[in-house]
């Protein structure tokens, strides 16, 4: 009788145990639904970090607007300021959690697996990064938000559309850089090739910045101080949104993903 291989059936085990990429549609769907419940959370947070920085900005920007208002014959708001900054900030921060926190975890099964040596929890801020800085930053950079008051109507549709250009832009960019490093560390090395990938990624956002139209329409007269404290407090949202998202989807998913990949073994 040929005594049990123990070596290789504790490889075997051992590899099981450690191999946490989500398969099935079971998993995809569970990870899904935690993203989701992270995305809430992390609205929540975003929400306060809103509200405590971001409502003075806007408060003193519609102070502006409306004296201007005043001078030329404004009309009447539709809805009031305090449903703006309670009821109506609070559903849109939230459904926006909720909304990107369910589409990144879905980014999250791609790039599980695929990244390197990072776990679960590793892979969770490494997505909630990439979004961060190919959703938001990116594009922040080449058109910043603007308060009430700054901003010629007649143009606000080609900005948006120049705006969500520059997003897609800026996600497809980012996902072709991490191809391309993948490709080439291989043949130079990673260290190499993400360097190599990076400024390749950094050089084409460059061109796009220059050949997009940009808009400087800050009124005269228009508080500088209220303008960046706007900008910069939308980026403090923005950054504890994913900050926050990552760490709780990071927590949720290798709760869910260790205890499957433990429980493997015995259903053999």
């Amino acid at each position: 009788m040929t005594p049990p291989d123990t070596d290789t059936d504790t490889d075997t085990a051992t590899a099981t145990a450690t191999d946490t990429r989500p398969s099935g549609s079971a998993t995809v769907r569970a990870l899904l639904i935690r993203g989701m419940l992270a995305g809430l959370i992390a609205g929540v947070c975003a929400l306060a970090v809103a509200y405590f920085l971001g409502e003075g900005p806007v408060d003193a920007a519609i102070a502006f607007e409306e004296a201007g208002a005043h001078d030329h014959g404004g009309g009447e708001e539709l809805v009031s300021r305090a449903v703006q900054s309670t009821a109506g900030l609070a559903t849109g921060v939230l459904l926006f959690g909720v909304a990107v926190g369910g589409i990144a975890a879905l980014a999250y099964c791609v790039a599980l697996g695929r990244s390197g040596r990072f776990g679960p929890r590793a892979t969770a801020l490494l997505v909630a990064v990439g979004a961060l800085l190919s959703v938001y930053v990116v594009p922040y950079l080449k058109y910043p938000p603007n308060p009430p008051a700054v901003g010629d109507p007649d143009t606000i549709g080609q900005r948006t559309v120049l705006y969500f250009l520059m997003v897609v832009l800026s996600v497809l960019l980012t996902v072709g850089a991490v191809i391309a490093g993948r490709r080439l560390a291989p043949r130079i090395g990673t260290w190499n090739a993400t360097v190599a990938a990076a400024a390749g990624l950094v050089l084409v956002v460059g061109l796009a910045y220059a050949f997009l139209p940009s808009f400087d329409e800050v009124p005269k007269g228009f508080p500088a101080g209220v303008l960046w404290e706007f900008r910069l407090a939308t980026l403090a949202v923005q950054a504890a949104l994913w900050t926050v998202f990552g760490l709780v989807f990071g927590e949720l998913a290798e709760r869910l993903l260790t205890r499957k990949a433990v429980s493997a073994p015995a259903t053999l």
